[in-house]
Parts: structure tokens; sequence; C-alpha cells
């Protein structure tokens, strides 16, 4: 079901003026990133259900979590979905969500 274009909005970045939140907002505040943070969860797949704000390009610490993965021999444990003009999961994000389960089996 389409969203009706008056509900549709960027999600602004924190440069941008939206400010953080949440754990993301803690992290920061103490002073570690992602990078960090992906280097610690490898080699645990992951999977980033991004929103209209998480475009591949703005995820290069995603590129570290592979390179991370990869000097401790595992390939295909990171992945990323995002979706067009809407920041909520839906049902083709969530498809995508539920195919990465297979990762998450493999016994290597």
């Amino acid at each position: 079901m389409p969203i009706p274009k008056a509900r549709v909005r960027f999600r602004k970045l924190p440069t941008e003026g939206q400010p953080r939140t949440g754990a993301y907002k803690t992290l920061v505040e103490v002073g570690h990133d992602l990078v960090e943070l992906h280097a610690l969860m490898a080699p645990r797949p992951f999977l980033v259900s991004g929103g209209t704000a998480d475009m591949p390009e703005r995820w290069p610490a995603l590129n570290h979590a592979i390179a991370v993965n990869k000097l401790l021999g595992y390939d295909g444990r990171v992945a990323m979905t995002t979706r067009d003009g809407i920041h909520r999961p839906n049902r083709p994000t969530n498809k995508s969500i539920v195919s990465f389960e297979w990762c998450l089996c493999d016994p290597k």
C-alpha cells in the first residue's frame, strides 16, 4: 500500500540538524563509532535494515566490517537493505531480512 506523499519525509542526518538518539547517541558521546562496534561484532553476521537516510554511500563502516570478517576467514556476513521514501520496514525489505537468515545458521 503506497504512503500518501504528505506523510513521506526524508530523515535528516545529525550533521543536517537531526539529533542522534538511543544507543547510537550514547556510542558517539563516549567517543566510539560504528567501525569499532562492527569490528567487535565480527564474525557474527548482521544485517542493517536501513531507512531513507541509510543509503549505501552513507555506510562506509560496513566496508570495514566486511574487511574484518574477511581477515577472520568469513564472507557474506554483512548485509544492508534500504527503503526509498519511507523509514519504517516494508514487505520487500522484510523478505530481505528473512532471506538473510541462512547466514545465521552457517556452521563455519
